[in-house]
């Protein structure tokens, strides 16, 4: 089926974001919130992506408004009586979507696909609740999305395949690079990326290193931005639903550190509030977190002595892509593409995946750190039964050309 018109539902920073990404497309597209304000900030959203494509010349004022045309805004349902895909934007809150979900079904012709933004939640369980399970679908941008390249695609159990290949065909039409993910809990790069920054966490509520030591660290290391950045970036409070979301489902490996508690407590949500790991604007280490640390530690919350090292952080993610590689979640190129396109991660310069890394590594190198972090701190660095398989059958990465990818000399 080719998409003629879609919709975005939610006009906050990823509901303005995906809608200006689709107008780029040459698509028209219904913007719609319950919400004037949230909705004029949607539009100045979508107005300053293009207002800074004019300023950098790469867009006449002209092109501006004719994409600016494109986009209808709404606090009702009027225009999606022709829509032929939906993608909702709500917050992460599943008896909303559900809600939105059972609203659209009442509005929208047979055909529309229903797509859910969510970064967590089942796609299978949103599409119970419709008319049309065989409809919908995860397509999970990122943040901000008219920058990020990657996509998620996300069946649900009921998902058909045509509704996947039409998906997949439209995510292409809009510039972005799809991959397909079987559902699970946090899907691929969010369920790879919190045990990456939990671990952070973890580190500095020991007092291994300060914040600001461990982002310069992982930024040497070769990620865009350090561990503590990103998540003030991308919001504490998410951060901590998303990781609790995953502790209840994964269990102890993904036990969130404690220092999120007190942060979410203090309503330090990151940049958008003004207060995170850090404080906005200033430079260095907050004192605040300084006095939170030490809180955690006296009332017994957090390990002390510990050590800090990039290995660290960097090992549970890889353990977690071993563990997608088990469950058939995605393909080893498919992972490592992912985690590229949707995080910017690179080693030594060049772009490279966890399991390319592993393999540069050397698998050896990457079992015995995990059983070394594991008698330091605990099962949530238990390798993965694949990894150990791979070293005791002497697949041990690039060194002796076949880990999880196969090299020539």
């Amino acid at each position: 089926m080719y998409i003629f018109k879609a919709a975005v539902v939610g006009a906050g920073a990823m509901g303005g974001g995906i809608a200006q990404v689709i107008s780029f497309s040459g698509l028209p597209v219904v913007l719609k919130d319950i919400d004037q304000a949230a909705l004029d900030k949607g539009m100045e959203t979508i107005r300053n992506i293009y207002q800074s494509r004019v300023e950098k010349g790469k867009m006449s004022a002209g092109e501006m408004q004719s994409k600016l045309d494109l986009v209808t805004s709404t606090l009702t349902y009027d225009g999606f009586e022709d829509v032929d895909i939906v993608i909702e934007a709500v917050p992460e809150k599943m008896a909303i979507k559900k809600r939105v979900f059972a609203e659209l079904d009442e509005v929208c012709p047979e055909h529309t696909i229903f797509a859910s933004n969510t970064s967590a939640l089942s796609i299978s369980e949103m599409g119970a609740a419709t008319k049309r399970p065989g409809k919908v679908i995860g397509m999970h941008f990122f943040n901000p999305a008219h920058v990020m390249k990657l996509v998620e695609i996300i069946p649900g159990l009921d998902t058909t395949q045509e509704t996947i290949d039409d998906v997949v065909m439209f995510t292409e039409s809009l510039r972005k690079i799809p991959v397909v993910v079987q559902e699970c809990p946090g899907f691929l790069v969010n369920r790879l990326l919190m045990p990456y920054l939990n671990e952070a966490v973890y580190a500095l509520q020991e007092g291994t290193e300060t914040a600001t030591n461990i982002d310069a660290a992982m930024r040497d290391f070769g990620w865009p931005m350090g561990p503590f950045q990103l998540m003030d970036m991308l919001g504490i409070d998410i951060c901590a639903d998303v990781g609790e979301y995953l502790y209840s489902e994964y269990g102890e490996r993904m036990t969130p550190a404690y220092l999120f508690f007190k942060l979410v407590q203090a309503k330090r949500f990151g940049e958008k509030t003004g207060a995170g790991f850090y404080d906005y604007p200033g430079t260095g280490d907050s004192e605040a977190v300084i006095k939170m640390i030490k809180e955690v530690q006296a009332e017994g919350k957090a390990q002390t002595g510990t050590e800090f090292s990039w290995e660290r952080l960097i090992m549970p993610m890889i353990n977690e892509a071993v563990l997608c590689v088990t469950e058939h979640i995605a393909a080893v190129n498919d992972i490592d593409m992912a985690m590229i396109a949707g995080t910017g991660m690179t080693y030594k310069g060049e772009r490279m995946g966890p399991l390319q890394l592993a393999d540069t590594l050397g698998l050896d190198y990457v079992l015995q750190k995990l059983e070394e972090f594991t008698a330091k701190y605990g099962p949530r660095f238990r390798p993965a039964r694949l990894l150990k398989t791979k070293v005791r059958a002497g697949h041990l990465g690039k060194k002796v050309g076949k880990g999880f990818m196969e090299y020539t000399a």
